[in-house]
């Protein structure tokens, strides 16, 4: 199986390259040539099986014989042996057909140890195998950031340095980056807001020469084995709710539009999926193409669910190039007007071949406090903020389709944001036995500016790739 750029400049890759690159040269994201597609038969055969064997299934079409089966199961079993759930990601029921799907309980707590557990141990091994070093880059709201150094602690293939917002994390979220003793993790606190830390990345990969000298690969969603992990749980848990023979709709708590561009995947394969709901807080940029057609960023709002807190959402652009029967020209066009003045609009046809498969809602501060309130209260179940998004906005397609059982992703784990939960329950979650000294360990970090070309030298400076001229 080969791999495209959303923006139709760059050469089609195999798996193991898209899976180093992250970001295509030209500035596009990767996607399939073709979608694998599961019959009605093979879906319903995933029902009732480990996690580790659904992901194999829906994971190995797209390596496509790239990665012996052997080694591909041997990697995703590894990666899922330390959850803290049998299950992995299992379902709990709410209320009345409205789920959420618990999906931290890996390492750090959030859905983006499901994917960067695998995605480590990929890296690693294409690495092993060509003999190769890398230098992992990913800027991170909260999560991707904490997972990433994790998953990639020590491994000898590799260095880590992750840029975050200064003073826009939680206490968890930041302690779970600069606590870590390893020496090839680096975490870095910008001063400015993910946007601005997400752009200095984007531009680290369109600078051709450091990207080559460095050996640059990306963590975050703009990779797409990062996807391709996220589908595996929209076939789990519409197998467990008696999916394919009943469609499912899910809510997920979305900035970047990674996580819930994997359900449209899932889709695309074959799985039957009532309504993808876009869930944001108010950092609302995607309700607010949907409802207007037009793309225009705003500032960015500080909120309790800071790992939604974006205006650009990287990975919509693999939805346009899709809405626009995967026009790259048309796709060029639209990024270059979105760095030129900010906003694009979405042409009639694409906008209504959207609003077919997603609603979009915007959940405000009130609004999630109060349903952190309500499910503790009439379920006795405590949510983070992010999944209280998803919550509240599962609420609203229910009662429009109370048939349908609706699944609201349940993206972190509510002792990661204490103090929101505290206020809304007057209960202060704990965080789990492995991370009960986290806020006795010494935190290292560096605060740096939000300026490309010290972010730049910093990491020169200290990449193992990088030779000493180079980095001078």
């Amino acid at each position: 199986m080969k791999y495209i750029s959303t923006r139709g400049e760059s050469p089609p890759l195999s798996f193991t390259e898209t899976l180093l690159a992250g970001l295509a040269q030209d500035g596009g994201l990767y996607l399939p040539e073709a979608y694998p597609c599961f019959s009605q038969d093979e879906i319903a055969r995933l029902a009732g099986k480990p996690y580790a064997d659904v992901a194999l299934a829906v994971i190995a079409p797209f390596v496509a014989g790239e990665i012996e089966a052997g080694a591909l199961r041997r990697m995703i079993e590894a990666a899922y042996a330390g959850f803290r759930h049998p299950a992995v990601a299992p379902l709990a029921q709410i209320d009345s057909n409205i789920f959420a799907l618990e999906l931290f309980h890996g390492p750090t707590l959030a859905f983006k140890d499901v994917a960067m557990q695998l995605l480590a141990r990929l890296i690693d091994h294409a690495l092993k195998a060509r003999g190769q070093r890398a230098t992992i880059v990913g800027a991170t709201s909260g999560d991707t950031g904490a997972a990433a150094i994790e998953a990639f602690r020590g491994l000898d293939q590799v260095d880590v340095f992750i840029l975050y917002p200064h003073g826009r994390v939680s206490d968890v979220q930041r302690r779970q980056m600069t606590t870590v003793d390893a020496d090839n993790v680096h975490a870095i606190a910008i001063e400015g807001n993910f946007d601005d830390a997400q752009a200095c990345i984007k531009a680290l990969f369109n600078h051709k020469t450091l990207r080559d000298e460095l050996g640059l690969c990306g963590v975050n969603s703009i990779n797409w084995a990062r996807i391709v992990a996220q589908t595996v749980y929209y076939f789990t848990s519409a197998a467990v709710l008696g999916g394919p023979r009943r469609p499912i709709s899910f809510a997920t708590p979305t900035g970047n539009f990674g996580d819930i561009l994997a359900g449209w995947i899932a889709k695309r394969m074959g799985l039957p999926i009532e309504r993808l709901v876009i869930a944001t807080n108010s950092n609302d940029i995607l309700p607010r193409a949907l409802a207007s057609g037009t793309y225009a960023l705003g500032g960015v709002h500080a909120t309790q669910s800071p790992s939604m807190d974006i205006q650009v959402s990287s990975n919509f652009e693999r939805l346009l190039f899709e809405a626009h029967g995967r026009d790259a020209s048309a796709l060029r066009g639209k990024m270059a007007s979105l760095q030129q003045s900010g906003s694009f609009a979405i042409e009639k046809g694409p906008l209504d071949a959207i609003r077919a498969e997603f609603d979009a809602f915007s959940v405000s501060e009130a609004e999630t406090t109060q349903e952190i309130a309500r499910t503790w209260r009439e379920s006795g179940y405590l949510v983070d903020p992010h999944t209280a998004v998803g919550l509240s906005a599962a609420r609203l397609t229910h009662a429009r389709e109370p048939e349908t059982p609706i699944v609201a992703l349940g993206t972190a784990h509510p002792a990661k944001f204490p103090d929101a939960i505290e206020i809304a329950t007057g209960a202060r979650p704990r965080l789990p036995g492995h991370l009960a000294d986290l806020f006795d360990k010494e935190e290292h970090f560096s605060i740096l500016p939000n300026d490309q070309r010290e972010i730049e030298r910093f990491i020169q400076a200290r990449a193992r790739r990088t030779s000493k001229r180079a980095a001078s």
